[in-house]
Order: structure tokens, then C-alpha cells, then sequence
């Protein structure tokens, strides 16, 4: 879908920014920068859109993003709730790439930062010791000045590009372009609308009557933007949710099928296969062993 741009505030007096937000929600407009983000969830739970790729996210988490790599976080319904005691809370920087000087990233000794910058097109998942370190790091940042700050960038830099404890989120790497002020209300209303009403079944006359569209103008649309159907897009949102509560093993699996908008057992089966690579039942083991 066609993100929203979104201006990074960093002072003239800072090289990056780094927050320590506590909100109800992490809001839910679609938008990318130029600015790579080191994003880490400390509480706040729902589902991630990266690129092309739909997740669920969960506290502590660790992504780093590149440049100009579209993403949102949009949280479970029940953050919406105005329940005050349902908050989210996460650590954010922001950097350009030649923040510390164009010139730094031509210098022998940081050949594999342009590397790790590369890889975080695509977006990554730091795990492992590298994310606990990286928390440390984030922490100390956010109360540090002048020098210590840069102290601070190099050495997370430093532990972003040295470590193999990651995955990559994005599958493909599409060419995103900037949107205009209508097209990101637009897209942005589709996708609020799909995560609000998932678990029941939306036509395609819904979602393009949102869009001020007919069907066929709108299912051209969709895919020009997203490079994918938008029943693609609504499975992949269920199957985020039922993976969810998979894991979260409150619920039998047939309820979970129906609960996410499944019409049938066998339907949600071949669905959840198509787009994880595994049945449910081995998605399962596979996070609770």
C-alpha cells in the first residue's frame, strides 16, 4: 500500500533521536522516512505491517528498519478501548545513515556498517544476546549527552552490524513511492477497516465503497499498491490472529478457525499452511516446546 511520509523530529542540536514513549496505542498510519529505526517493544501487544510482510508483534521485540521501508504497528482491538490500565511502551531511534558524517562511512574500519544498512532494506529481527544488549544500550541513551550519546549510536551500530542473531522480515523488496494526503487516508482506511471487521466476511463491494471506487477499479488499486490481492491481504491479517492465539493455547483450534473468520476447518487449514508453511498443529509445537 502507498505509505504516508512521515518528518522524523530531530533538533539541530541532535545527530539522531531517541524517545521513551508510554501511550494507549502505537497509532496506525502506514508512513516510512529516510530515517533507519531500531524499534523495541516493552509492552503492547497486536500485529506489525513491515514492507510486504504482515506479523504479530509482541513485548520485547527488537526491529531494525531502513531507510524509507514503509511500517506500522497497530495494537489489539482492546487498546482502542480507552482502558486506562492498557497502555503501550516502547524505545524508539531514529538516524540517518551519514548522521556521524558522510565521510564515516567510507573509513576501512566501518566497512560492515553500509552492510548492516543494506540488510535492514529488508528489516530485521534482533534476538538473542545482541537484543539484550541492545536494550542496555537504548536505555542509556535515552538520558545521555554530547559525546556520550555518539559513544552510545556507535556501540549499538557496532552490535547491529557484528551480529548473526537476526531475521529478515521483508520477502521481496518493492519500490515504494510517496503518497499524497488522499491516497494515504485512502489506503489507510482500507486497513483500518479489515483489522476492525476480520472476523467477519467483507466483499469487496465494503471495502470499495470505503474507497469511493468500483470493484474493479478498486481491486486494481489494491494490487498496484500492495502488490497483492486483497483477499490475500485479509487471510494473511487472520492467520496473523490465529497464530496468535495459538500460541497463546487458550482456545481449541477449531474455535481459533472460526474465531479469525474461517468459514470452514479444512478452508482455514489450507490458508494457514499456504501462508506460515505449516499446519497449525505444528505451528504450535514448534513455539511451545
Amino acid at each position: 500500500m502507498k505509505p504516508h511520509f512521515h518528518k522524523v523530529p530531530i533538533t539541530l542540536q541532535s545527530s539522531f533521536s531517541i524517545r521513551h514513549d508510554i501511550k494507549p496505542d502505537f497509532g496506525n498510519i502506514w508512513h516510512y522516512h529516510p530515517e533507519l529505526e531500531l524499534h523495541y517493544v516493552i509492552k503492547g501487544e497486536g500485529v506489525r505491517f513491515i514492507g510486504d510482510n504482515i506479523s504479530n508483534f509482541v513485548p520485547d521485540e527488537m526491529v531494525l528498519l531502513g531507510e524509507n521501508l514503509p511500517h506500522t504497528w497497530r495494537c489489539k482491538d482492546e487498546y482502542f478501548q480507552n482502558n486506562p490500565d492498557l497502555t503501550t511502551e516502547a524505545m524508539v531511534i531514529h538516524f540517518l545513515p551519514d548522521c556521524l558524517g558522510k565521510y564515516m562511512l567510507t573509513l576501512p574500519e566501518a566497512y560492515l556498517i553500509p552492510k548492516l544498512f543494506e540488510k535492514a532494506k529488508s528489516g530485521m529481527v534482533i534476538n538473542g544476546k545482541a537484543k539484550d544488549k541492545l536494550v542496555d544500550l537504548m536505555r542509556e541513551a535515552v538520558d545521555a549527552t554530547n559525546l556520550d550519546r555518539i559513544i552510545i549510536l556507535l556501540s549499538i551500530l557496532k552490535t547491529l552490524a557484528e551480529t548473526d542473531e537476526y531475521s529478515t522480515i521483508v520477502t521481496s523488496k518493492n519500490t515504494f513511492y510517496q503518497s499524497n494526503e488522499s491516497e494515504t487516508l485512502r489506503i489507510n482506511k482500507i486497513c483500518n477497516y479489515t483489522l476492525s471487521n476480520y472476523k467477519k466476511d467483507i466483499t469487496l463491494e465494503e471495502v470499495a465503497s470505503l474507497s469511493n471506487l468500483s470493484v474493479t477499479s478498486f481491486c486494481r488499486y489494491f494490487k498496484l499498491m500492495t502488490k497483492k490481492t486483497f483477499y490475500d491481504f485479509l487471510i494473511e491479517i487472520r492467520v496473523s490472529h490465529a497464530c496468535r492465539f495459538l500460541i497463546e493455547n487458550k482456545l481449541p483450534t477449531e474455535m481459533i478457525c472460526f474465531d479469525c473468520g474461517f468459514n470452514n476447518v479444512s478452508n482455514f487449514y489450507r490458508h494457514f499452511k499456504k501462508v506460515t508453511g505449516m499446519t497449525p498443529l505444528d505451528y504450535k509445537r514448534k513455539y511451545l516446546n
